[in-house]
């Protein structure tokens, strides 16, 4: 029996499909694809593309991948040259940080015993396979949409690259005003003979511009890329690659309701939902002033704890009792400054009991996938300390 007519049979029961725009489970491949529908016809759960888009106005190269590599490893673009973007997108955490809240300007140390400085408002997400954020099963997903932070407040991550730099807790500093900072890099970056260099070698002259910028980093971020999990192998093809637990797990992952938010190739919709997850040490209003937070990726979900948007939770199983408790009586409010109403229906509506939790926590092990790019530069042009203050 192939394993297009075999997969699920008798685990989940569902029907087979031959497109994915009617739900179920979509495996991946481009010439084949297979979905399986199940009764409540739940957005799809995909294997990752093996390729990434780019946006039309900003593709691939590699000397614009080696510029943002090390850009994104120079203090030079922070206020005081004291952080760079890999301060709180380490790949010893998965290109996290393992810190419930993050730590920004001042602070000394990587990772869990990261001390001082600025402690930021929220969990720092992991950015690999961030180039397929909000992607849709279809050819003409734009990358420029993408959804960006646990607010949703930038698109693409062209956008996105510039915001750490223009914040005064996370890069900046509150010594330079916000509307100086990128002039300042700027600036900075012209007077060193090596950046000139790399930028005319990405760009096709020496200009050195915010646009420029953006342009490298987000190249650079496209290509952490981990897409190889077990599951994504199941998907592809490899029906033993999975355990029972695992694949019980993933039943239970779809007959919970889990799937109704955590779905797609990313297992996020990528939209803004109330939770009531508990405050952690700031009252955090989130998106709209009303606890609103965007569903996170749970790929490499297993190497990012802590978890939520204040990394409240430490592990998977803490996770998914808040999530149990929360559903309680249609809704059972975590946070004193939610009502059981403004949680949102699809949280509410869960279904999940403790016999299924070890399971779920099972198959959300296999979303893991350890090759991906850990390369750090022995120097960066800047000839600061890579990094700085790790």
């Amino acid at each position: 029996m192939k394993l297009k007519e075999m997969l699920y049979i008798g685990l989940l029961g569902f029907t087979f499909m031959s497109c994915a725009d009617d739900g179920g489970i979509f495996t991946g491949e481009d010439d084949d694809v297979n979905v399986i529908e199940n009764p409540g016809n739940i957005q799809e759960i995909a294997a990752l593309p093996l390729t990434v888009n780019y946006p039309d106005d900003n593709g691939q190269s590699q000397a614009k991948e080696d510029l943002g590599r090390m850009l994104f490893w120079d203090p030079v673009l922070s206020g005081a040259m004291d952080v760079s973007c890999a301060t709180c997108h380490h790949p010893d955490f998965a290109y996290a940080d393992g810190l419930e809240r993050s730590i920004g300007v001042g602070g000394n140390g990587l990772g869990p015993d990261r001390i001082g400085g600025t402690l930021i408002d929220r969990n720092s997400p992991t950015i690999l396979n961030t180039a397929n954020n909000g992607i849709e099963l279809t050819d003409d997903y734009d990358p420029t949409q993408a959804p960006m932070f646990w607010d949703n407040r930038a698109t693409g991550l062209e956008e996105q690259s510039i915001g750490p730099i223009l914040s005064g807790v996370e890069m900046r500093g509150v010594e330079i005003p916000e509307d100086e900072i990128v002039e300042l890099v700027i600036n900075r970056l012209e007077a060193i003979p090596n950046y000139v260099d790399l930028f005319e070698s990405a760009f096709g002259n020496e200009q050195i511009t915010e646009n420029r910028i953006a342009a490298a980093i987000s190249t650079f971020e496209r290509s952490l890329l981990a897409n190889t999990s077990r599951f994504d192998q199941y998907m592809r093809g490899d029906e033993d690659i999975l355990t029972q637990q695992e694949l019980a797990g993933l039943d239970d992952f779809i007959a919970v309701g889990c799937a109704d938010c955590h779905s797609g190739a990313m297992l996020s919709d990528y939209d803004l939902h109330t939770l009531s997850v508990p405050n952690n040490g700031v009252n955090d209003l989130g998106a709209n002033g009303i606890y609103d937070f965007r569903t996170p990726t749970l790929r490499n979900v297993a190497l990012t704890a802590p978890y939520m948007h204040n990394g409240v939770f430490e592990s998977l199983d803490d996770v998914l009792d808040f999530y149990r408790d929360i559903s309680r009586g249609n809704g059972n409010s975590q946070n004193n400054n939610v009502n059981n109403n403004q949680i949102a229906n699809e949280a509410r509506n869960l279904n999940l009991n403790n016999n299924q939790i070890d399971d779920i926590v099972a198959f959300l092990n296999t979303l893991t996938d350890t090759d991906f790019d850990r390369i750090i530069p022995d120097s960066v042009p800047s000839n600061l300390q890579v990094g700085r203050n790790l």
